[in-house]
């Protein structure tokens, strides 16, 4: 799915090796405040989940960070993981969150990798094994009860919830009206 870009600013950077793309749509969202919060949950991938860091450095030729209807992405046309935006500078979601997030994304790359694209009977499957990995990451973590909490409550759900159906275009067009009322002009 191709993302709005007109009027964002476009940044590229690394971050503990890997090419982090900031698309930053949002004026009230400072860049650098992005770049923080997202090295300190790579910092935690790296800290508690080392092996997963230097596989993940492998499996994805980098992150982009942008607004996105879902808060984290892999695509496998570029092997890129997404981080969405507003996910990453909202207060309300910790650094373990964030880290689950890039550990479950970066999970679908380890799969492509070895196995290609699998076909959508596969997909509840492929979603309860980046589940599992959260779960696993979360629970190396001091602080992860968040992530380990939304892990297996993902584990438990049919597999029509555990991996929907989506419409791109609805959830973008409703992304694109929330930033519409929340920014001026």
């Amino acid at each position: 799915m191709n993302a709005r870009t007109e009027g964002a600013t476009v940044s590229r950077h690394q971050l503990r090796g890997i090419t982090v793309r900031v698309i930053n749509s949002r004026p009230d969202i400072a860049t650098r405040a992005v770049l923080e919060r997202l090295d300190q949950a790579l910092e935690l991938i790296a800290l508690y989940a080392p092996r997963r860091f230097r596989r993940m450095t492998q499996d994805l030729s980098g992150i982009v960070v942008q607004r996105f209807p879902c808060r984290g992405a892999f695509f496998p046309q570029t092997r890129e993981c997404l981080v969405e935006l507003t996910f990453t500078v909202n207060p309300a979601h910790t650094l373990p969150e964030i880290a689950a997030s890039i550990v479950h994304e970066a999970t679908h790359a380890r799969i492509a990798a070895h196995c290609g694209t699998l076909p959508e009977a596969l997909r509840p499957r492929e979603e309860r094994i980046c589940r599992r990995a959260e779960l696993e990451f979360g629970t190396a973590l001091p602080d992860g009860e968040v992530v380990v909490e939304r892990a297996r409550r993902s584990l438990g759900l049919s597999d029509l919830e555990v991996a929907p159906q989506v419409d791109w275009r609805e959830a973008a067009r409703r992304v694109e009206s929330i930033d519409r009322q929340q920014l001026p002009g």
